[in-house]
């Protein structure tokens, strides 16, 4: 099913990929266009480069990419996740695969601008020390520069060139005109100088001075102004691109977890086949440790299903014939025959999908503040160095000098810092947050971080550990607690079970070998039997016992005692008689309250979401310290409670590591992701925290934070150095040289106070 087909009301949705943007301004140029179309809303994402569009049916698919390309872009639709018959591989290889083919292949792609950045820099470096260190500069020094500066300009910017002729076309103007003029200004104005001025005299040298001089104007070069704004701003997009490229990945991710192919019973037959080959109605085989190819009914077996990949339950939940199972699941215990129930886009793991795509998509796009500042600043560039040429043109009567004025004009202006600002102080912050296990993934991550109020914790495998441990041991009258670990732990090491497991490791550590069992049976949902020593041991669910006729005396006060915390308590026996009970659930990682402390001291509110009980979650909560606590949500349902805190007026960052909590994460304004999480949790995620401590998730908003200052500062100077020199140049005051000049101290200013985030320190360590 296309996105097509879905409506709203009388309008249809489609959702169209945009290509060949590179700025936050592109897209409000696409946006401006589609809505031009009668009775059309379109909403243009820079950051997902797509166009979610509700339209009348008598506007068509084609009319849209048509729209889009008039503005000077590419389009072709894309199609929801999960939206075939075929299931996730459909979707996988319909508009992702579209897309990551563009992206290997395109004029965009990561791979062609890595190769532009890479040899326009070998060809710069040279020319900037050639121009700045006089000592350099041999004979005929000039017609080298000239040699490697360019490939730069022409073919190294050819992107910002592309871009301004497209903006020129439609009567626009973005950051890529200014580069393109300032960037061509120079280099044309060094032809000039080196072929009809005294630049290309033998002997040439090329002083580097802050101050004013009455040098010939026809004997300068800016050479390494063109070559040198070119490749810094070529290694800003590069690195914003590469994050930007992550965007689709989540999805792959999320289908990635659903099983290749299954095993369908027909005519008393298996047979395996592809999942895209599945119905409705179908049965199937799923031994242990395969992952269940859909969501369906058990319709035969027994057997403990791992839900945590989807739902955050720690405990693997036993299933029997009549109960549902959900697809992507993992069959930990014996053999399952299952019944498909819903397949393609109706599966749960389909519907997560679809709902990180919205929350995705449902983000405003994010506009650099270079982007929005230049929106002002360009246009006003441009005229102010139009007047300079034409004023002192009329004035003195000399084009040379004119066209020096209007020159100095576009060079103290040209973005050489502005282009440095942002990508500097990213590159260090995260840089440095790497090195402290904080991974952010790009610019408009650090907006949100200044003014978030509250952060959502995920409870299984965020706030605890997400794995089984035993937590205490309750023995009844007669019997310790070292005998009860024995008995349940020598039956359990013979179990596959992750809770019999837990119970098997702590009867290890604690006490050493244990003794071998003899006669074992695993009672398929309900617990094990063995013989240890002599004596017949029954490990499992207290309602074991009394099937058995055993003698549970002492149980119900037991239990009381036993289950308070919200844990899973499993009950032991032997000869007959009830000996005791283990409680055993998840454990409170030991950073976790400390976490929470920190994080209050950020003036952040923390909130406990989980989907266990609400008196485990509440356990937990009071463990670490979290009043507020919502528990037994289902994945949709965390979706709508991040949604809730938002709409009541809160800023809200997630903390997560499930795939139930992607679209989640997706959804907030801040996203967290533990990296000892699914791949699904940590590409929806904005920021990754490698080490698996809560802690960490203090240093990313600390460091986010202090780098957002610090782009803020630099794009202040930078401003700061080119406006206050504008007025200087364009009364004919400054020098080009001297304009270039002081475009290379903004720069140098810019790159010193990014290099300050080195000295970031986590506060775990």
């Amino acid at each position: 099913m296309s996105t097509t087909d879905q409506t709203q009301g009388e309008l249809q949705r489609i959702e169209l990929g945009i290509g060949g943007m590179t700025c936050a301004s592109c897209a409000a140029r696409v946006e401006k266009r589609l809505n031009r179309l009668a009775g059309a809303s379109a909403s243009v994402n820079y950051a997902t480069e797509k166009a979610r569009i509700f339209h009348p049916p008598s506007i068509t698919v084609p009319e849209l990419i048509a729209a889009v390309e008039q503005a000077g872009y590419s389009a072709h639709e894309v199609h929801a996740p999960g939206a075939s018959d075929g299931g996730a591989s459909a979707a996988e290889s319909g508009a992702a695969g579209q897309q990551e083919e563009q992206e290997q292949t395109g004029p965009h792609s990561l791979a062609a601008m890595r190769h532009r950045l890479i040899i326009s820099a070998l060809l710069s470096v040279p020319v900037i020390v050639l121009a700045m260190v006089p000592a350099l500069q041999f004979t005929n020094w000039q017609w080298l520069s000239l040699v490697l500066a360019a490939p730069v300009v022409v073919w190294g910017a050819a992107p910002f060139h592309r871009a301004a002729w497209t903006n020129l076309k439609h009567g626009a103007a973005t950051m890529d005109t200014l580069i393109s003029m300032g960037t061509s200004a120079a280099f044309a104005w060094s032809l000039w100088a080196l072929f009809f001025g005294t630049a290309g005299h033998p002997g040439m040298t090329h002083p580097f001075s802050f101050t004013l001089g009455s040098a010939d104007p026809s004997g300068a070069l800016y050479l390494e102004v063109a070559a040198g704004v070119t490749t810094f701003i070529l290694a800003g997009r590069y690195f914003e691109l590469r994050a930007r490229r992550n965007a689709g990945a989540a999805l792959r991710a999320l289908l990635d977890l659903g099983a290749k192919d299954v095993a369908i019973r027909h005519g008393g037959q298996e047979i395996r086949r592809p999942v895209s080959e599945l119905a409705v109605g179908d049965e199937f085989v799923v031994r242990p440790g395969e992952t269940i190819a859909t969501d369906g009914q058990v319709v035969e077996g027994r057997s403990a299903v791992d839900v945590s990949m989807l739902t955050g339950e720690s405990v693997p939940a036993e299933v029997e014939a009549g109960d549902a199972v959900v697809g992507a699941s993992v069959n930990v215990g014996g053999r399952l025959v299952v019944r498909a129930t819903r397949i393609g886009a109706d599966t749960q793991l389909a519907r997560i999908a679809a709902l990180v795509e919205e929350a995705q998509n449902g983000k405003a796009a994010v506009q650099r503040l270079a982007d929005r500042i230049s929106a002002v600043f360009v246009p006003i560039v441009i005229l102010i160095a139009l007047a300079t040429l034409i004023v002192w043109w009329a004035v003195s009567g000399e084009p040379a000098s004119a066209f020096t004025a209007a020159v100095a004009v576009l060079i103290i202006a040209c973005p050489c810092a502005l282009g440095l600002a942002t990508p500097t102080a990213l590159l260090v912050g995260t840089g440095r947050g790497a090195q402290l296990g904080i991974l952010i993934r790009g610019p408009e991550v650090l907006e949100s971080t200044r003014a978030v109020d509250t952060v959502v914790l995920d409870k299984t495998g965020t706030v605890t550990t997400g794995a089984m441990a035993v937590r205490s041991v309750h023995p009844l009258a007669g019997t310790s607690e070292e005998e009860v670990l024995r008995l349940a732990g020598a039956v359990e090491h013979a179990s596959e079970h992750p809770i019999g497991a837990a119970v098997a490791r702590e009867a290890q550590e604690r006490l050493g070998e244990l003794p071998a069992v003899a006669d074992f049976e695993n009672l398929a949902g309900r617990g094990v039997r063995g013989a240890v020593d002599g004596t017949t041991v029954l490990v499992g669910r207290p309602s074991v016992l009394t099937d058995e006729g055993w003698d549970v005396t002492g149980l119900d006060a037991a239990f009381a005692q036993a289950s308070t915390g919200g844990a899973t308590v499993v009950a032991v026996g032997a000869d007959g008689v009830l000996r005791g009970l283990i409680e055993v659930g998840d454990t409170v990682k030991e950073t976790s309250a400390e976490a929470v402390r920190m994080l209050r001291g950020l003036g952040l509110t923390p909130v406990l979401l989980t989907g266990d009980n609400t008196r485990a979650a509440e356990q937990v909560a009071a463990e670490v310290g979290i009043e507020e606590v919502i528990a037994e949500v289902l994945p949709e349902e965390k979706v709508n409670e991040v949604r809730r805190l938002q709409e009541s007026g809160r800023v809200v960052a997630m903390v997560g590591d499930g795939v139930n909590d992607a679209a989640a994460l997706a959804t907030a304004d801040l996203g967290l992701a533990m990296g000892t999480g699914t791949d699904a949790a940590i590409e929806a995620s904005d920021i990754t925290l490698v080490r698996g401590d809560l802690r960490a998730a203090t240093d990313a908003v600390r460091l986010s934070r202090r780098t957002l200052g610090t782009i803020k500062g630099n794009l202040f100077w930078a401003f700061a150095y080119n406006v206050a020199a504008i007025p200087v140049a364009a009364l004919g005051l400054l020098n080009p040289m001297i304009a270039g000049a002081a475009m290379a101290f903004s720069s140098v200013f810019v790159v010193t106070n990014s290099l300050r985030l080195r000295g970031f320190r986590s506060v775990t360590r």
